[in-house]
């Protein structure tokens, strides 16, 4: 019996990844799948993929190019959710400021370098006109890290998806300031060459497989209440999550639009150089 490790961030997006998990359909071919919880973000994840301590990480679209980008032996199997993510901007609780721009700290909270909450931070400084030579960065692990930043005074900017800090900003553990959603598709299904040699043929048949669930999910008419069940949410923001959430059902790409995103990311200096979409692709 082969084992297949899969990682992804413990958020409602991989609620898809814990039925995969559960019902293993693959047990009766000899394939057992592994899903792990990773709760420090896509930095985290792409070195465990880099590491060979997964076969196929969840990774948010712009830590997957950066990692393209610098060399990582990294292939996208496909996208996994098509909508983007929104971003919650969120500072101490008692921290004055109510809106972003009433901000001067240039001080930013992040999970690791090369993160979602790290590159976003990027783009979010690009929005306002801040210089990106200002930006400072400090390592707080994950959201509780940051929620114990706050808890000691930090007067730091923590960037992370804003249905996942909504019980935090409901508890006062920190003030939601703004929002800022990704200009691309959030999640892209990652593996690496390593895993392509050792199951050319199954990563194939288990994103059929994933396409499948997420093709059905949404006429699931108590979605919102298992989803709020599951991660602890509560049930009218995933109904607004719900609404705004896309996941991918099919492997077709649209490489005009990646294209276009691929500038952005330049553009943002998350990426160094052009790179050809089809390359990106097992």
């Amino acid at each position: 019996m082969e084992t297949f490790r899969i990682i992804g961030v413990p958020e409602h997006f991989n609620y898809p990844f814990r039925i995969l998990a559960e019902s293993q359909p693959f047990k009766k071919d000899g394939i057992l799948i592994s899903w792990k919880e990773e709760s420090r973000g896509s930095g985290q994840m792409a070195l465990d993929l880099k590491n060979g301590e997964v076969d196929m990480a969840l990774l948010l679209t712009e830590s997957f190019m950066k990692e393209f980008d610098a060399g990582s032996p990294f292939k996208m199997l496909g996208l996994y959710v098509e909508s983007p993510l929104v971003w919650g901007i969120h500072v101490n609780p008692n921290h004055q400021a109510d809106q972003i721009n009433e901000i001067e700290s240039r001080h930013f909270l992040v999970s690791r370098m090369g993160s979602g909450s790290h590159l976003m931070a990027l783009v979010l400084a690009d929005s306002l006109g801040w210089e990106k030579e200002s930006l400072t960065f400090e390592i707080v692990g994950n959201l509780d890290g940051a929620k114990k930043a706050f808890q000691a005074g930090n007067p730091g900017i923590f960037l992370w998806e804003k249905y996942t800090t909504s019980p935090e900003v409901k508890a006062n553990h920190m003030k939601r300031v703004g929002e800022i959603p990704s200009p691309w598709p959030c999640f892209v299904m990652a593996i690496s060459k390593e895993t392509i040699e050792k199951f050319p043929k199954f990563i194939f048949q288990l994103r059929e497989y994933i396409y499948s669930i997420t093709s059905n999910l949404k006429t699931e008419t108590t979605l919102s209440q298992t989803l709020a069940k599951e991660y602890q949410l509560d049930p009218e923001d995933v109904k607004s999550w719900l609404n705004q959430t896309e996941w991918a059902k099919s492997p077709e790409i649209s490489y005009e639009d990646f294209d276009r995103n691929i500038l952005k990311m330049m553009g943002f200096e998350i990426i160094s150089k052009k790179i050809n979409p089809k390359n990106l692709l097992v």
